[in-house]
């Protein structure tokens, strides 16, 4: 037996003056970086790998669009991901410190 448990969709967000610029350029360029990182892999992709690129494209147009007329749902994928690199390299750098300072 199955059980699906939907999520709530999150909030809208305020909306406030050059947000939808800023929404479309952040839309843009993560799935172009990712298409990017796997077009530039040492390795040859092959199937999977032209796969990946066309989704990758398919996600900029939903992305895109979405930044752009429906601005009041898009959520910022760089604060998303950005908190949390900035927590990896803050507990990073105080391992480091921890380290420099125990020696």
């Amino acid at each position: 037996m199955w059980l699906l448990f939907a999520r709530a969709p999150p909030p809208d967000v305020r909306v406030w003056p050059g947000r939808r610029a800023l929404a479309f350029v952040d839309a843009v360029v993560w799935p172009a970086g990712l298409a990017a990182l796997i077009l530039g892999s040492p390795f040859p992709g092959g199937v999977v790998g032209m796969s990946a690129v066309a989704f990758c494209a398919v996600a900029v147009f939903r992305r895109a669009y979405r930044a752009t007329f429906q601005n009041h749902r898009y959520h910022f994928t760089t604060w998303r991901w950005g908190r949390r690199l900035a927590l990896v390299l803050a507990f990073g750098y105080a391992l480091k410190l921890a380290v420099m300072l125990s020696a």
